[in-house]
């Protein structure tokens, strides 16, 4: 099993964070990962992404010309990665800030308002987080409660004091 994933948005908006949670979920499940991040010279509204791969063997490479899940959290990086995803594969958007189309026939469509559910939760940093959870219930190779995990490591101790709230991100679509 191999699958790659991409993650993309505008600085800012936990791009980077996200990715480095996936990956460390899959690590924590005895997978092989690589993790390649890719974002602009500009630091807040610039694009954003990174991309995964996750495989049970050494993985092949780390940059992949298609991708099978697409996680896009704007509209900008719906439009351009839209193309990348797999025939058969997934694209996850965030319907706050994506307009719901389908250009392609040949693959899976989920939206959901993203940032309205982490506004929800008085704040919208958590979106990256709330993502994943969107990611874990479509996926069947990432769980949440692996990212759960995967969250608690990447904070680390130094701000265990945010575990709750993405903890509640993580869980609120399902």
């Amino acid at each position: 099993m191999e699958k790659n994933f991409i993650l993309a948005g505008f600085g800012g908006q936990g791009i980077l964070l996200a990715g480095t949670i996936l990956a460390n979920a899959f690590m924590l499940d005895d997978k092989n990962v690589t993790w390649y991040p890719c974002y602009g010279a500009e630091m807040r509204g610039g694009t954003v992404n990174c991309e995964i791969v996750v495989s049970d063997n050494e993985v092949s490479s780390v940059h992949k010309q298609d991708t099978d899940y697409a996680l896009v959290l704007n509209q900008q990086s719906f439009d351009k990665f839209v193309q990348r995803v797999k025939s058969g594969g997934t694209i996850i958007a965030n319907s706050t800030l994506v307009a719901e189309s389908h250009p392609r026939n040949d693959i899976k469509y989920v939206f959901a308002p993203m940032g309205e559910m982490a506004n929800e939760l008085g704040t919208s940093k958590v979106t990256n987080v709330v993502s994943l959870g969107v990611l874990a219930s479509v996926c069947d190779i990432v769980n949440k409660a692996s990212l759960a995990l995967g969250i608690e490591k990447v904070l680390g101790e130094k701000k265990k004091d945010l575990l709750p709230l993405n903890i509640k991100a993580l869980n609120m679509y399902d």
